[in-house]
């Protein structure tokens, strides 16, 4: 078993001492450090599996050091655990609502120390898992939350609602109350100009969730979802969304991290769509197509879709979409049957595309 890596951090050298002997003879490999700034550094250096800080120290007290690591990355997600000789509501009230996961008072005894810690990394390593795209996968990771006593209501209030083909989920304008969830099927994404012509900003697969971005900005929705397929779609609250992301530190990043879908991909292929030739931005939207609902990129990718889907993708006129599938057809990169495309050389669209 891994030997779990602790950062100490407390300017005072006998209660640093005490506490360290008390970790290491748990069998943890302690890192000490005297103050916030050096602190801050060694988490950086280290990437401790959990954080013990004091509050009250010289240069950089414990809210600067939570405050600068929740504000990086690759030190955001560490459990991070406050001493303090401080007992007032108010100190306690301001170090949870600044993300710390939990809060022992000086002085503590041995027991008090060991249980925290060893409750704090059990429960960042279960959120460490990876969690299956799926509706059991969503139902794993809502067990995992629900057991850090938040969102009580999150798995209690999940509803499902079955859609047919080509039936809206929201509209765009409207304004946003929930977060969904894709159990089953394929959703579209797109923004109308005043003519009325499309333009499909984003795709959803079973696995993805969707219509967060616009509910974190309380702004309406910059889009429409509709099903290309029938769909199964959970819908979560926006309250429970909330209470979720401010329950606690350690699921606010697991949760962020399952809702950053494609964002960098969506922005390639915006920068795509503004430069490339037609035939590029069709050999595109073929290639999106694959990529977000086939793993498998060797085996042949078929999905029934209309032509002016496929030109809401590329940005153009749907006879435009005809022609040149027809020539992809004559090169033997797809195969066309009715609405039905199997793209027959992924890798020399993905070329084209480039």
């Amino acid at each position: 078993m891994e030997t779990k890596k602790i950062l100490l951090i407390e300017d005072n050298p006998e209660m640093r001492e005490n506490t360290a002997e008390i970790l290491e003879l748990a069998n943890y490999q302690v890192i000490t450090a005297t103050n916030g700034k050096e602190g801050v550094q060694m988490a950086q250096e280290t990437a401790p599996d959990l954080i013990i800080c004091d509050i009250m120290m010289p240069e950089l007290d414990g809210y600067g050091v939570l405050h600068m690591l929740s504000k990086d990355d690759n030190s955001s997600s560490i459990p991070f655990v406050f001493l303090t000789a401080k007992v007032e509501k108010d100190d306690y009230r301001k170090g949870m609502t600044m993300g710390a996961d939990d809060y022992l008072t000086k002085p503590y005894d041995d027991v008090e120390l060991l249980n925290a810690v060893e409750m704090r990394l059990k429960k960042s390593e279960r959120l460490k898992k990876k969690f299956e795209r799926t509706a059991d996968g969503l139902d794993e990771f809502i067990k995992e939350a629900k057991s850090f006593d938040l969102i009580m209501k999150l798995a209690e209030d999940k509803k499902v609602k079955t859609l047919k083909k080509k039936e809206t989920v929201y509209t765009e304008g409207s304004y946003p109350s929930h977060v969904y969830f894709l159990q089953k099927g394929k959703i579209k994404a797109y923004k109308s100009n005043d003519y009325g012509k499309e333009f499909i900003t984003d795709l959803y697969k079973e696995g993805d969730f969707f219509g967060y971005l616009d509910l974190l900005q309380g702004e309406p929705y910059q889009d429409t979802t509709i099903t290309l397929e029938a769909a199964e779609v959970a819908i979560i609250p926006k309250e429970d969304f909330f209470n979720l992301l401010q329950g606690s530190r350690e699921v606010a990043t697991k949760f962020i991290k399952m809702l950053s879908n494609e964002i960098k991909d969506r922005e390639e292929r915006l920068l795509q769509l503004a430069y490339n030739s037609v035939r590029k931005r069709v050999a595109q939207a073929l290639v999106v197509l694959v990529q977000r609902y086939q793993e498998d990129k060797n085996k042949l990718f078929s999905i029934a879709i209309t032509r002016e889907d496929i030109a809401s993708m590329a940005g153009t006129a749907t006879e435009t979409v005809i022609r040149t599938l027809s020539d992809f057809r004559e090169e033997k990169l797809v195969d066309m049957k009715g609405s039905l495309i199997t793209v027959l050389e992924y890798d020399k669209l993905a070329r084209m595309r480039n």
